[in-house]
């Protein structure tokens, strides 16, 4: 006899859930909303603008699954001159064009032009350059990208193989690709898109080579888009998982092309007529355009670990299996303790990352204007902290989407959960823009310099002079620093407020950099990884610290505070979590012979996320995803996951025809062949 079905309708109950999660939250969602928004005014714009995406039959999505590569480069191209013209009707500015740009869930490569090629070029490139091609540029007359890695080298860029020879004679520069692995090669719009480049080539002036320099160079004619003599462009092919699509990631080889000696970005370091190089102030001035772009990523993952959590935990939410509930329905899959310890971290994630990219770019803004002044004094703290943030924020997100997946079961596998998308789209991260394991390094080498230069100042260092992401170098001096901890903390001295999870983590990075430099003869093999996020994690605590204290004259709802406090506090007491091996090491974290130092801990995670559950449905509602914008069946607003899921899977084009053309050229043949052989064997049985 089988089993009796749910006492339910599974249909129906889905909705029902949602509407009573959503109405069991007791946060002011539009308050919430306001606080990762910035404002009200920001919100309303940005509604404004998404009414007239989603109404504009351009931006459809609900064929995007069932495209080719070439059709979603085509796809992408027309989404993007769409975005313009729409630009030019509502008179939107360049900040809500790339909101707009930002909601179309895309990779599109007019986001290199904008992001990569757009910034260093003004920011590197002289006024009399800026001046003549700047307009050009800001209104997309000619279409850019960043022509950095190559073949044979990527993150190591002083050992670049392209070459820029001057000639004094023509007052000309030559570009030259010597080798096959110097072909520049995964760069985005390259492919098929960009009309022009800034190129990362050797600066040779007499035979000498002066490192890497940044060139202006013309790729395409503007008047049919054919490659120019000399250069050969094409686009390497498709990347796992289908990532990036829409993107032309790129290759280009150059055979001695010619450009004008005004064409070098020579802001700061520059040739004079008769090939003389004038040094630039600092070494790494050139770095610049690669710093925004990192700093962009820590916002930029934030709102993508937001979209992973949202479909997530509505799915969730809704989803019922297993064990029965006091009134008789399945549990809720977001319930158990399995699921929401998977989940609410992720949510944790998001809001931190967003509020600290906000301030990563504000401080990016800083330093370029000072940059632009001839004033170096930030330069290497803002590239040692976006080092460690890129390495950080990448790695994370790429986990999270992908446990955020997996928590969803089976359907989680589907194309129309949304999740498999943002995980192909986003897992390049750890290795563009500088690979995860080379930039540790950078990380660790300015860790250890800082220490050396931190305890030579004198008998008693001042530790008022150190930049925030080496604050936590003052614990190492002992008449300045708070008292290490020796035993762990009780649940409820956990959960009493930021400062103990603080003051560990910093405890964590100093020991580690400590023991680093005494050691740095006979390193071990994860050194650089461990001691990287060790420092940043330490970093990033001090700034968690900081916004719940900033909560109290953001938000007027008590109940709305007191739930961000315990979302940013389960942030860090997971990243105390992930680092006990260390803290443990150290002796930081002491038995008191009691049994596990390390449960009160996890009893604290479990109190938090058990406090935080009732308002997640609230917290990534105030994400303001609308579905257009997720295109995700399992993440509906209105939580009908299953009704969402089937109309999604009949749009399949295999479900256009009852018999599918493969019936007549495969699968009758093997019917056929199939039943003959079957019917031969029977034939030669009955012989018998």
């Amino acid at each position: 006899m089988a089993p009796a079905g749910p006492p339910y309708d599974v249909y129906e109950q889905t909705g029902k859930d949602m509407d009573r999660a959503r109405a069991a939250t007791s946060i002011m969602v539009e308050e919430v909303r306001n606080y990762l928004y910035n404002s009200a005014e920001e919100w309303t714009k940005r509604c404004k603008i998404l009414e007239v995406l989603e109404k504009d039959p351009v931006f459809d999505k609900s064929q995007r699954e069932f495209m080719s590569r070439t059709e979603r480069y085509t796809r992408g191209m027309a989404l993007t001159n769409r975005v313009y013209e729409l630009e030019e009707q509502h008179g939107w500015t360049q900040r809500d064009t790339s909101m707009a740009i930002a909601a179309l869930d895309e990779q599109l490569p007019i986001g290199l032009h904008n992001i990569a090629f757009q910034p260093v070029f003004n920011l590197q490139g002289s006024p009399e350059l800026v001046s003549k091609y700047g307009a050009l540029v800001a209104s997309r007359g000619i279409l850019g990208c960043y022509l950095q890695t190559e073949l044979g080298h990527g993150t190591n860029v002083g050992r670049l193989e392209t070459t820029a020879t001057y000639i004094p004679s023509t007052r000309e520069f030559e570009i030259h690709s010597p080798t096959v692995t110097s072909s520049k090669w995964w760069i985005g719009a390259l492919g098929k898109t960009a009309t022009h480049g800034v190129v990362q080539a050797k600066l040779i002036l007499g035979g000498k080579d002066y490192g890497p320099h940044l060139f202006f160079v013309q790729l395409r004619s503007l008047q049919d888009h054919t490659p120019l003599p000399g250069i050969v462009i094409g686009d390497i092919g498709p990347k796992s998982g289908g990532g990036f699509g829409p993107t032309d990631n790129g290759f280009a080889k150059f055979n001695r092309v010619r450009i004008p000696k005004e064409q070098m970005l020579s802001r700061f370091a520059q040739v004079t007529d008769e090939g003389e190089y004038r040094q630039p102030p600092h070494a790494k001035l050139s770095y610049g355009g690669m710093l925004y772009i990192r700093a962009n990523m820590v916002t930029g993952g934030g709102w993508l670990m937001a979209k992973a959590a949202t479909v997530a935990i509505r799915y969730g939410t809704v989803r019922r299996q297993g064990e029965l509930g006091p009134d008789g329905f399945e549990k809720q899959i977001v319930s158990y303790p399995s699921t929401y310890y998977r989940l609410l971290p992720i949510l944790s994630h998001a809001y931190v990352f967003i509020q600290l990219g906000k301030q990563l770019t504000k401080a990016f803004d800083t330093m370029a204007s000072r940059l632009a002044n001839g004033d170096t004094s930030l330069l290497a703290e803002m590239h040692s902290t976006t080092s460690g943030l890129k390495v950080l924020v990448s790695s994370t997100g790429v986990q999270d989407v992908e446990i955020a997946r997996r928590s969803m079961g089976g359907h989680g596998y589907s194309a129309f959960a949304g999740l498999g998308r943002l995980y192909n789209d986003y897992l390049p991260s750890v290795t563009y823009e500088g690979d995860n394991f080379v930039l540790d390094q950078q990380v660790v080498r300015a860790a250890l310099k800082a220490l050396k230069t931190f305890l030579s100042s004198g008998a008693k260092p001042d530790a008022s002079k150190l930049s925030p992401s080496l604050y936590y170098l003052r614990l190492l001096v002992p008449s300045s620093s708070p008292a290490k901890p020796e035993f762990a903390p009780s649940a409820e001295e956990w959960l009493g407020g930021p400062s103990i999870a603080v003051l560990l983590l910093e405890w964590r990075a100093a020991l580690v950099v400590q023991e680093l430099a005494r050691n740095v003869k006979d390193l071990d093999a994860s050194v650089f990884q461990r001691v990287s996020k060790a420092v940043t994690e330490a970093f990033v605590a001090r700034q968690v610290g900081d916004m719940i204290d900033g909560l109290k004259g953001k938000l007027s709802s008590g109940k709305t505070g007191e739930t961000l406090t315990k979302l940013f506090t389960l942030y860090l007491l997971t990243t105390v979590e992930a680092g006990l091996v260390d803290l443990l090491s150290f002796g930081v974290l002491r038995s008191n012979g009691s049994g596990d130092v390390s449960r009160p801990l996890r009893l604290a995670i479990r109190k938090s996320c058990e406090d935080i559950l009732p308002e997640a449905i609230g917290l990534t509602d105030a994400f303001g995803f609308s579905d257009w914008e997720l295109d995700s069946a399992l993440g509906v607003y209105n939580g009908k996951v299953y009704e969402a899921l089937w109309n999604r899977a009949q749009a399949e084009p295999l479900n256009q025809t009852e018999v599918p053309e493969a019936y007549g050229r495969a699968i009758k043949p093997i019917l056929q062949r199939g039943q003959i052989q079957a019917a031969a064997r029977l034939a030669g049985k009955a012989k018998l």
